[in-house]
């Protein structure tokens, strides 16, 4: 099973659909959220070169944010990659 993490930030309506999203295929996850930490969010931007959020990472790979995770649900990959 790979390892899912999901950086979130607050308010972010973008955040609650990919991790709603994930649960409907029964991903489990670790959800990071960097609301309150600003030197968090400054490592997470030079780690990924995203400032958005959400931000996915499989088995610390950057899957990318919600558009991403969307597009790999439909296309199948989103299955392949956790299989992997």
């Amino acid at each position: 099973m790979s390892q899912v993490t999901v950086f979130t930030t607050e308010p972010c309506s973008f955040c609650a659909r990919v991790k709603g999203l994930l649960k409907s295929h029964g991903v489990e996850f670790a959800e990071v959220n960097l609301a309150e930490d600003p030197t968090g969010r400054v490592e997470l931007a030079q780690r990924t070169g995203m400032m958005t959020f959400p931000q996915v990472i499989v088995d610390g790979r950057l899957l990318g944010g919600f558009t991403e995770v969307q597009a790999a649900s439909a296309s199948g990959r989103l299955h392949e990659l956790l299989a992997a």
